[in-house]
C-alpha cells in the first residue's frame, strides 16, 4: 500500500491530498528515509511524522485489505512508539502556508 493512502486509512492524516504534502514537503519518514508518498508501505517499518513541533514514531502492524476501514480497525493498523514535543520554531513547517493551516489549527 502507498504511504500517503496509509498514512489516510490509518487515520494518521486525515486526507489523502494533505499526506501527499507531508510527504512532498519532507516533513514523513519511513525507516530513517524521507519517504515519498508513492512508496510502499510494509509490515513492521517505522514511520516518522513531524507535524509543527511534534515528532509521532509508529511501527505498521498490518496493510489493510481494503481503502477503507473502520476507527477501531484503523487504531490496529499502527503501534506508537514514541511521541515528542520539540522546542525548536524552526521545525514549523513552510506547509501551514501552502494548505492555509494556522498555526494553532489542527491539521488531522
Amino acid at each position: 500500500m502507498r504511504l500517503d493512502l496509509f498514512l489516510k486509512v490509518s487515520r494518521l492524516i486525515l486526507r489523502r491530498s494533505l499526506a501527499q504534502e507531508f510527504c512532498n514537503a519532507g516533513l514523513v519518514k519511513v525507516n530513517d528515509t524521507v519517504g515519498k508518498s508513492s512508496r510502499d508501505v510494509k509490515e513492521t517499518d517505522e514511520v516518522e511524522i513531524k507535524r509543527y513541533n511534534r515528532l509521532l514514531k509508529i511501527r505498521v502492524l498490518q496493510i489493510p485489505k481494503s481503502k477503507q476501514v473502520s476507527r477501531t480497525e484503523a487504531a490496529n493498523l499502527y503501534e506508537v512508539l514514541s511521541e515528542e514535543i520539540l522546542e525548536d520554531a524552526s521545525l514549523v513547517p513552510a506547509l501551514t502556508s501552502e494548505t492555509g493551516a494556522s498555526k494553532n489549527s489542527p491539521i488531522t
